[in-house]
């Protein structure tokens, strides 16, 4: 699905986020964007300890209570993306891409499908080899899961994304079953490789990725609010 030619993607590092705070951003950036006001944008971020429960998951796939969660100062969310239960929390580099898919065909399947090529050439950068696994979105890595995606649209524009696990603290995902899934484990670049990685790094890797798969050429942006009274949308 990558298009011809190439047309300008903002990318945006936001920093360690609240969940709630980094949704909030997305949903309003969403409107502006099918609205015309602002060009197709990734933003970048990692997590305060939060899980999130999308539209598909089960119940039992949250393996503690909600009280043991505020014990350990993880939150949790039911939002409005595809997919199950998953985890996200520091060391994990956490994008959404906001684009304008209905100048890409209209094609969500397509979109997954580039996601899980961007990780995977984002691990190839660690000399990892990602592979997807039949009826089961994500990237694994010698049959460990190193990254979940789940994603929703409004109007053709998306929002939510994908998520790789760079230097993640792994125990945080026995809260739970990783998208439903118990007959794989969750593994990162960290512990694949037996060192620790630049969560930095591996963000400007996975941004030159999807710069490349999606056909775009990518303009870091320093400042997010001064970008958008540029534009006279803050």
């Amino acid at each position: 699905m990558c298009s011809r030619g190439f047309k300008k993607l903002f990318t945006v590092k936001l920093g360690l986020t609240p969940y709630k705070e980094a949704w909030d951003l997305q949903k309003k950036l969403v409107k502006l964007r099918y609205q015309g006001k602002v060009p197709d944008l990734l933003l970048m971020t990692e997590h305060e300890p939060v899980i999130t429960m999308g539209r598909a998951t089960q119940k039992e796939n949250l393996l503690v209570s909600r009280d043991e969660l505020k014990e350990r100062n993880v939150d949790l969310h039911m939002i409005e993306r595809g997919g199950d239960i998953t985890f996200h929390g520091p060391g994990q580099v956490v994008a959404y891409p906001i684009i304008d898919l209905s100048t890409r065909g209209k094609d969500l399947h397509g979109y997954l499908r580039d996601l899980e090529s961007v990780i995977i050439d984002t691990l190839t950068e660690y000399g990892l080899t990602g592979t997807i696994k039949k009826g089961l979105t994500g990237v694994w890595v010698n049959n460990h899961k190193l990254a979940a995606i789940g994603v929703a649209v409004t109007r053709w524009v998306t929002f939510h994304g994908l998520a790789l696990n760079v230097t993640t603290d792994l125990d945080y995902f026995k809260l739970i079953n990783p998208c439903g899934i118990t007959q794989f484990p969750v593994g990162s670049i960290s512990s694949m490789l037996g060192k620790q990685i630049s969560l930095d790094r591996a963000m400007n890797v996975l941004a030159d990725s999807f710069a490349t798969r999606f056909g775009y050429e990518a303009e870091p942006v320093k400042d997010l609010e001064i970008l958008l009274e540029e534009l006279a949308v803050a």
